[in-house]
């Protein structure tokens, strides 16, 4: 890919509110102890307002991210994360204002949650590292708790396992906390499975850890009351997040206090006279014990730090990338537009210029059309782009373009592919479903059900058209298993069940057609390498024959294919040349008659190889499998050439993701390009096939 230097007018959708109105979306709210000051976060800064609402007076002003403060609790310092070095660190100033001293460096994200009790530390979590002993891997989602000192030093571990919110008692006896148990986002509503986070307690003196709440559903953010034995906190009990009170002698009693209904409370604090303060659809509100929870009228009369237009070079970050099939143009999105781009020459034209994300662009056979996923008007739908006048044949060029809604109904429908004959689009329906529309009749047919897929994170499905438009290559899971993927194959006419083609309990992943559908590659984890907790890390790509014959020859020595390719080319050149001589022999009188024969036998040809019906020998299929690569890797994608004699792969062996090349036949392998330190965008997961 070249990189592409095209300046474009992008709106950054900067709001101002030059004193008119109340600021909108405002986050992350900190009381201060003596309930006089209310910290949040607004559009990457901290800022500061009386409790009884105002006028904002911004305490950072840079170009990095800064949010969740916490106040030290005699009202003098404050801490907060930043990402002004690369990744978010903790950093402490002055309340008033100052010079932020940068605190903690570690290549991870660490968020502050309060200082201690004597204000000497600060506590926040990180996922660093887990003592030896625990049962709990080290892994992203799942932080552990530290501190730090005030003053800068050395950091030391609190709590082995996730901590999160964590605030400490008046008396500094203990901590109160929700957990964290597995992945799931932290804005999702309404969410109830076996991981959803629970209050807990953490006594220092005893090391004693006490579950406070069993609700099926979200319990977060607790924090103490001023008698250090209740405490508040936020729950989905009723519907929707609210500030719920209890107390540590009685747990499974509670009062709710507060009674939203639409939309969720977040970011709940609390003064030492017990005033609360939270953010409830944007704005901030206070409550004083006894009363009703009352809304500030906060302004921010900044102009802010950027620019409302600002000038973008369209060359990196680029997402859904699509080859033409004639391989002289790309489409790609690049911040929720679609762009084309010549592979010769730069040239670059935007197809799409609205309000809303697009995504997973695909091109049609005949390179004359787009298709592409969009969010219009608050639901995913999918729509076709096409190329107007006839004499104009590349996007990079057009100067007319028509757009169709293919599909668009109250269901999510996104991830659109063509059909090789272009006749037809596959999609996703509500995540998990795979579907195909005709495009003449408008009708969709269920090629793979939503029983057999679990989503959970965009992009984690995966599909692909064989090369006639009759199958589907799919990665699917059992529903007792949905997180260890297998590789199946179904028709496409949505009138059969997916045929496991891998068949055991480890990682499959990303099928691939390959010689035309006589084969198909994946990726699997059976021979990777595992983690200390079990997780897999590295895995191999594998070849599966549908014919016979394609196994056998794949399977011959280099000696044995030269000798083979040799008889083949050389019967090709015989007949060949006894059709010259026969056509030589010929008269004048039926050289017309020759001329249309040739017409026809090219046409005859050409449907031939666009054709390219994938016959299936059902027989002892699974047994015709190939392990393709010499050793195991943190492989991020891979394709096999044409004849099936170079496999492509990206990998990374050290530092970084780099291109290397395995001769099918000899195993040999290489390096063939050094990419650089970062993982190219779309790098796999090998145990859950996640990009």
């Amino acid at each position: 890919m070249k990189n592409t230097i095209l300046a474009v007018m992008s709106c950054l959708m900067v709001i101002c509110t030059h004193g008119q109105g109340n600021a909108r979306w405002l986050r992350y709210a900190a009381i201060s102890p003596d309930g006089t000051t209310i910290l949040f976060s607004y559009k990457g800064d901290i800022y500061s307002v009386p409790s009884t609402g105002g006028t904002a007076v911004p305490l950072t002003l840079s170009e990095s991210y800064e949010f969740a403060p916490v106040w030290s609790h005699d009202g003098r310092s404050i801490a907060f994360a930043s990402d002004r070095y690369g990744n978010f660190d903790v950093f402490i100033m002055p309340a008033r204002g100052g010079e932020a001293k940068r605190l903690t460096g570690h290549s991870t994200a660490e968020i502050p949650s309060s200082f201690s009790a004597d204000d000497r530390s600060v506590y926040f979590s990180a996922s660093r590292q887990d003592l030896v002993t625990h049962a709990q891997f080290p892994v992203r989602v799942l932080s552990e708790l530290y501190s730090v000192p005030a003053t800068g030093g050395r950091v030391a571990q609190v709590i082995t396992s996730p901590a999160i919110d964590a605030t400490v008692s008046p008396d500094g006896s203990k901590l109160i906390y929700h957990d964290q148990k597995g992945y799931e986002n932290n804005w999702r509503k309404h969410h109830t499975s076996s991981i959803t986070r629970d209050i807990w307690s953490y006594e220092f003196n005893t090391g004693k850890f006490t579950q406070l709440t069993t609700f099926k559903g979200e319990d977060r953010n607790p924090v103490f009351d001023g008698n250090g034995t209740d405490y508040y906190y936020l729950s989905e009990q009723p519907s929707s997040f609210n500030v719920f009170k209890s107390s540590l002698a009685n747990p499974s009693s509670f009062t709710q206090i507060t009674r939203f209904e639409k939309n969720p409370v977040r970011f709940l604090t609390k003064a030492l006279n017990n005033m609360l303060c939270f953010c409830y659809n944007g704005d901030i509100y206070t409550l004083i014990p006894g009363g009703e929870p009352r809304k500030l009228d906060i302004s921010v009369n900044t102009d802010g730090r950027s620019d409302m237009d600002k000038i973008v070079p369209v060359n990196s970050d680029f997402t859904g990338l699509a080859l033409s099939p004639n391989g002289k143009e790309y489409a790609y999105t690049f911040r929720g537009e679609i762009f084309v781009s010549s592979i010769k020459g730069g040239i670059t034209k935007r197809i799409t210029n609205t309000p809303w994300q697009e995504r997973s662009v695909d091109f049609s056979s005949d390179g004359r059309s787009l298709v592409f996923a969009s969010e219009k008007d608050r639901n995913w739908n999918i729509y076709k782009i096409s190329i107007s006048r006839k004499e104009e044949p590349y996007f990079y060029a057009s100067t007319m373009l028509k757009e169709e809604e293919v599909i668009a109904t109250p269901a999510e429908e996104f991830q659109p592919r063509f059909s090789p004959d272009g006749k037809e689009v596959a999609y996703l329906e509500d995540r998990v479903t795979l579907k195909v529309i005709d495009l003449a009749t408008k009708k969709s047919r269920t090629i793979v059900p939503a029983d057999k897929n679990y989503s959970y994170a965009d992009g984690d499905q995966y599909y692909q058209w064989s090369p006639d438009g009759k199958w589907f290559l799919v990665q699917f899971g059992y529903p007792n298993r949905m997180f260890v993927p297998e590789v199946g194959l179904v028709s496409a006419d949505g009138k059969g069940e997916v045929t496991n083609l891998t068949q055991n309990g480890y990682g499959d992943l990303m099928p691939k057609w390959g010689l035309d559908g006589k084969m198909m590659t994946w990726f699997s984890d059976r021979q990777g390498s595992l983690q200390q907790g079990g997780g897999t890390v590295t895995a191999d790509i594998y070849g599966l024959f549908f014919s016979r014959e394609a196994f056998d020859r794949f399977n011959l020595s280099k000696e044995d294919f030269d000798l083979l390719k040799e008889q083949e080319d050389k019967k090709k050149t015989d007949e060949e040349k006894e059709k010259a001589d026969k056509e030589k022999k010929g008269t004048s009188t039926n050289k017309k008659a020759q001329d249309a024969k040739k017409i026809e036998e090219a046409k005859a040809d050409e449907k031939d190889s666009t054709k390219k019906e994938v016959v299936i020998q059902w027989e002892n299929l699974t047994d015709r499998k190939l392990r393709l690569t010499t050793q195991t890797s943190r492989l991020a994608d891979a394709a096999l050439s044409k004849d099936g004699e170079k496999l492509y792969f990206l990998t990374s062996f050290d530092k970084g993701y780099d291109l290397w090349v395995t001769e099918t036949r000899t195993k040999e392998t290489k390096q063939l390009k050094k990419l650089g330190p970062k993982a190219p965008r779309g790098c796999c997961c090998p145990t859950t096939g996640s990009s």
